[in-house]
């Protein structure tokens, strides 16, 4: 057997140690790949991923807390992905494995409270039960989970965006694009793209980066743009209390940009997105063509651009 047969088997049995979870096994695999080739820019790349995480894997043991214990792992995920940025080119292959590992463990210490007798019902950890499922690929359970929550967080856009993500993976499309535009309306800032998996929104943040947007904008106009690229085309009609919210919402949003010209930037597109809202709602309830003109107007002059884009 060559050299590189014997390396790839390694990998994968590094690999596969990591699902397990197990970092110390995937350490030795690793190792021993790496008496063979000390090159190989793969094992490499593997070794400084599972030494990263076998630091945090430390630190977890001095938390006595379950919930604790999870939120330290998903929170390191995050972090994460700025030593991947640092690192050089990614292995997909490694970084499932990976992937595996960290929301395993999350998983088991979020298990680990309920079998402690915590409430089950508890929104914050079938929020984070769910989201560790749709983490090692049981979208399934993920689903479950996740729908519990958003029947509680309603107004979530965390949540909300967790679980488009979901129907997305499980090729549930009209849901997931329902669900990513009512999470982007409430709160475009909290829906972080790098927790998410769907093609259809990452596609959405990196055309929409591509045309030069920077974060906090970018998240802004995500929503915008998600209208102009044909992605956010499901649309309904607002119940009583939602319209006067958003109706106030609006008035609150012109006023900011009349007496905060400066920070015109981050709140026009908050506020064209309620506009597009607005118009939705006059169509899909049937109101009278002079109330889409007079929101029309309103987008005319606050981004005459914007506003040739939307009726062309």
């Amino acid at each position: 057997m060559d050299s590189e047969s014997i390396v790839q088997g390694l990998l994968q049995k590094a690999y596969d140690s990591l699902k397990a979870p197990d970092s110390g096994m995937a350490l030795v695999a690793l190792e021993d790949a790496l008496k063979v080739d000390y090159e190989h820019p793969e094992v490499v790349y593997a070794l400084k991923c599972v030494n990263w995480w076998l630091e945090r894997s430390a630190k977890l043991e001095t938390i006595r807390n379950f919930y604790e214990q999870g939120e330290f792992i998903l929170g390191q995920w995050k972090v994460f992905f700025g030593f991947l940025d640092r690192i050089g080119k990614p292995y997909d292959r490694c970084l499932y494995a990976v992937r595996h590992f960290v929301f395993s463990t999350a998983l088991s210490c979020f298990q680990g409270m309920m079998a402690d007798g915590t409430d089950h019902q508890d929104a914050e950890l079938l929020f984070r039960v769910g989201r560790c499922y749709k983490g090692i690929g049981n979208y399934v359970r993920a689903l479950k989970y996740l729908e519990e929550t958003a029947k509680v967080k309603k107004d979530d856009a965390e949540a909300l965006a967790e679980l488009a993500d979901v129907y997305s993976l499980v090729n549930e499309p009209r849901a997931a694009k329902a669900l990513f535009r009512e999470a982007l309306f409430l709160n475009p800032q909290k829906v972080d793209i790098r927790m998410l998996d769907s093609e259809m929104i990452r596609l959405l943040h990196d055309r929409v980066e591509a045309l030069g947007y920077k974060s906090p904008e970018l998240e802004e106009w995500m929503p915008v743009y998600g209208v102009f690229f044909g992605i956010f085309t499901v649309k309904r009609e607002l119940r009583a209390i939602e319209l006067g919210k958003l109706k106030q919402s609006i008035f609150s949003l012109e006023n900011e940009i009349r007496d905060r010209p400066s920070e015109a930037l981050l709140l026009s597109p908050k506020l064209i997105n309620r506009y597009f809202w607005l118009i939705d709602h006059y169509v899909n309830a049937g109101e009278e063509k002079s109330r889409i003109d007079e929101t029309l107007l309103k987008i005319k002059v606050l981004d005459p651009g914007v506003y040739e884009r939307y009726v062309n």
